[in-house]
């Protein structure tokens, strides 16, 4: 009884030492939220607010009233939606066609062994760390010399296809990593019922791989919403611009319109489809990172 006794004290004071020793790793994740709350409600606020209430400091007071026309002007006049529905057509039709290219890419060299595979894996680790800053002005001389940056719709699919080719060693590796975690034992049943290796990808593997697919398919968008430099070196008319380079155009013309409660509002509209994701699909998220389906 002794024995158990100090084995239950020395248990209680080891977990009491660990979650002590864990106090400031808490203290420094609270701070971080709570920073990152204040400023992101002030930014909503600054958004219902005028763009006196924002210079005199009276953005939580809402002395004026409470604004949501600020929303509809950013929305129109802004030109916040043509920027918004860029963005959207860049990350859907790039994060789609990712998916259609790397699943099957990933699946491949993770399954199956054949002359070249070790190259072509140690290339697209090696890849992921090459910064696009260093092949963009090569790519640039190629796009412009073929004179795909003259028309609107060459200029979008040149876009989209810069999109794809950037994102495809990290889409490829996080999606190898997740097929390695799902046991072969259903394609092993699905070979002895007859079914092509092919149809087994697409009708048992690739469904199994939700949790990834959901997972890297959402760090993908957020990265081509959030996309500037491509956009800032590709993209040559307004009607083309995505929202972080519209954002910015629209800093540069705070100079002169001075709209800066229209400016917070289009920061939230731009903000939301992000945030969005992450609120509704965070379950997929977390169960992209930890693994596939074993058994």
């Amino acid at each position: 009884m002794k024995s158990k006794k100090k084995e239950q004290n020395f248990v209680g004071s080891y977990s009491l030492r660990k979650e002590l020793s864990l106090v400031p790793s808490y203290l420094v994740l609270v701070l971080w939220v709570g920073f990152t709350a204040v400023i992101l409600l002030w930014v909503i606020a600054a958004s219902l607010s005028t763009t006196s209430d924002i210079f005199t400091g009276n953005v939580f007071g809402f002395t004026s009233g409470v604004h949501i026309e600020n929303y509809a002007r950013a929305w129109t006049a802004g030109n916040v939606s043509v920027f918004f529905m860029n963005s959207l057509i860049y990350s859907v039709i790039s994060c789609a066609l990712l998916i259609l290219v790397c699943a099957p890419y990933s699946y491949v060299l993770q399954r199956f062994q054949f002359p070249g595979s070790k190259l072509i894996k140690t290339t697209l680790a090696a890849t992921t760390g090459v910064p696009v800053i260093m092949v963009i002005i090569p790519l640039y001389m190629i796009v412009a010399r073929a004179g795909l940056l003259r028309d609107p719709i060459p200029n979008r699919i040149v876009l989209i296809v810069l999109f794809v080719a950037t994102k495809i060693p990290y889409t490829t590796i996080f999606l190898m990593a997740y097929f390695e975690n799902i046991s072969r034992s259903y394609e092993e049943a699905a070979a002895i019922d007859g079914c092509h290796p092919i149809k087994t990808f697409w009708k048992i593997v690739f469904p199994m791989a939700q949790g990834g697919l959901i997972t890297v398919t959402i760090f993908n968008f957020v990265n081509i919403w959030n996309e500037y430099f491509l956009s800032l070196m590709f993209v040559n008319s307004d009607s083309l611009r995505p929202v972080a380079l519209g954002l910015f155009s629209m800093i540069n013309s705070m100079q002169y319109s001075g709209d800066w409660s229209g400016l917070f509002a289009s920061v939230i509209i731009v903000f939301l489809p992000t945030f969005i994701l992450y609120v509704c699909l965070s379950k997929y998220i977390v169960g992209g990172l930890t693994g596939g389906v074993k058994g």
